[in-house]
């Protein structure tokens, strides 16, 4: 038993935070995907009143954030096509702290915006369709993955 908890403790002390660092960075690409991405687009029903308004009830309880985020970017295309923009990122964005790129090809969106003036917990949102490359952030400088969207040219 003392043996076990040595090992423990010397695999703590060489490794350090690499694990937690590793379980925050799988969580924050993993809410990438699952925010960002919809693929093949899924169609809401008419209750909703529209596509932005049936996503982003999803992303608010997703998020468990009472307000409404004043934009979204959401991309209908397979993950692998996304993913493979941050393989190498040689820009890095000082306002973000992070990686970006901006991506070689133009992706199918749709761009949730909130609609004119409204109380704060009372979400609606306008969609706009439209095929744009995107500004990217990435999980690091080489291999990394797609951690935000910053907007799109």
């Amino acid at each position: 038993m003392a043996s076990a908890m040595a090992r423990l403790l010397f695999l703590q002390l060489v490794l350090g935070q690499t694990p937690v660092l590793n379980i925050q960075l799988q969580t924050t690409v993993k809410n990438f995907h699952t925010l960002h991405i919809d693929y093949p687009k899924v169609h809401y029903p008419e209750d909703f009143q529209g596509y932005c308004n049936g996503v982003m009830a999803y992303v608010r309880g997703k998020m468990q954030h009472w307000y409404c985020p004043k934009i979204h970017y959401v991309i209908h295309a397979p993950w692998k096509a996304i993913q493979k923009n941050c393989k190498y990122s040689e820009s890095f964005c000082e306002n973000y702290n992070e990686y970006c790129t901006l991506t070689e090809d133009s992706f199918p969106i749709t761009i949730c915006s909130q609609g004119m003036e409204q109380p704060p917990t009372s979400c609606h949102y306008n969609s706009t369709l439209t095929n744009q490359k995107l500004y990217l952030l990435c999980s690091g400088k080489y291999e990394a993955e797609p951690i935000g969207i910053i907007g799109h040219y």
